[in-house]
């Protein structure tokens, strides 16, 4: 079983990731981790989308969708440069655990 803190840093790579090709925002951002075998409440997608806009890898803008509020999440250039090197860890994590016994 995967535990809760290595979930959340893989979401935290997939909102950078997504967030770096269009806007996001919370709900869209819940289904898409839900697509990807992720099950996060938006008790625990909302706080961790304020801390990474808080640590500036995020930047958010309000829109009105049928009335409502949306706020918008796209990458910043320090949220380029984290999933930059994210890529790069993940990579070479990939290529060191699928190397045959």
């Amino acid at each position: 079983m995967i535990t809760r803190k290595l979930i959340l840093g893989f979401a935290r790579v997939h909102i950078l990731y997504h967030a770096s090709k269009e806007e996001i925002y919370g709900s869209w951002m819940i289904e898409e981790l839900g697509r990807h075998g992720y099950s996060i409440s938006p008790g625990t997608l909302y706080p961790i989308l304020h801390e990474m806009e808080r640590e500036g890898l995020l930047r958010s803008r309000k829109v009105v969708v049928d009335g409502r509020v949306r706020k918008m999440y796209r990458i910043t250039e320090k949220g380029w440069k984290l999933l930059d090197d994210a890529r790069e860890k993940v990579k070479e994590l990939f290529e060191e655990i699928m190397e045959e016994r």
